[in-house]
């Protein structure tokens, strides 16, 4: 069966349209990137998972970040998607503490949940939400409920028990309509929504996808959409690791190379380091600093 793929489909006689994705490699290579608790591990899955159903919203080219920020255990994590399903993602926590409470409330305390839109073309656009519900999918609902006045049902789910590591997520909400068609839309959604919660995680994980939607919507009529690759892929590079060294003064980079031998640059998505020496220092503010051949 095929995994990190989103799958976008739509009730025809519903007014509903429905995404399912399931992450395999994808969610792994974040996990791969930093040794995180497990239940740093699930969190990451879910903001994974919810990032792809998000972004696939987007109807322009673009970037969705999906932002928690905390007091307690957990202080920041952060899941960024790109219009053509490209994620990456970090969490940081309180490292000292030896063991992480596993209930979301308990990990997130006076939490919130910042959605932030970027378009390629057009104005930046962020929302936020208290993380004041006892899950990060009812939190994402919240959301919606807020700032676009649509129903919308978010399932989020994990398997960490088994290598590589999995994420899944679905997504169910009401199209806009006009006024009139608004109250059969609901009860079509409500209807749709409880079909959707009978999905197990047995069957998330293990089944095919087509026979997923047939298990749950077998009486309905949907129209699916060709699949979407989702892959994770972090932007950075030397050379914009090389971008941001010039705008510090030469001297001051100088003065590091002397001390420490090198300027490290650590990327905080994929930890990736970079390296930079005296003659990298000289050529980055002369304008003339070029990649050597098989770098990136």
């Amino acid at each position: 069966m095929a995994f990190d793929q989103l799958h976008r489909y739509l009730f025809n006689q519903g007014n509903v349209r429905g995404e399912m994705v399931r992450l395999e490699k994808s969610f792994q290579a974040i996990l791969d990137s930093y040794p995180y608790p497990p239940v740093i591990q699930q969190l990451l899955g879910e903001l994974m998972a919810a990032a792809s159903l998000l972004t696939a919203t987007l109807k322009f080219e673009g970037d969705i970040a999906i932002q928690i920020q905390g007091e307690g255990p957990l202080s920041y994590a952060v899941i960024n998607g790109t219009h053509n399903q490209q994620l990456r993602g970090v969490a940081r926590w309180d490292e000292a503490l030896q063991t992480l409470p596993t209930e979301f409330g308990q990990l997130v305390q006076k939490g919130v949940l910042v959605i932030t839109i970027t378009p390629e073309q057009g104005e930046r656009y962020q929302g936020m939400v208290a993380l004041d519900k006892p899950t990060l999918a009812e939190c994402i609902e919240g959301y919606f409920e807020q700032s676009e006045q649509l129903a919308t049902k978010v399932i989020l789910r994990t398997q960490l028990s088994e290598q590589p590591a999995k994420a899944c997520g679905m997504f169910l909400q009401v199209l806009p309509l006009s006024s009139e068609s608004t109250q059969k839309a609901d009860t079509d959604f409500e209807h749709l929504s409880a079909i959707t919660d009978t999905i197990k995680d047995q069957e998330l994980f293990n089944l095919p996808a087509e026979d997923i939607l047939h298990r749950l919507y077998h009486g309905e009529d949907i129209e699916l959409y060709p699949a979407t690759k989702v892959v994770f892929k972090c932007s950075c590079s030397k050379e914009r690791s090389a971008a941001a060294l010039a705008a510090v003064g030469k001297e001051e980079l100088l003065d590091i190379v002397a001390k420490d031998g090198d300027i490290k640059m650590n990327c905080q998505y994929c930890h990736t380091e970079y390296s930079f020496d005296a003659i990298d220092v000289e050529s980055i503010h002369a304008g003339t600093f070029n990649l050597p051949v098989g770098q990136g």
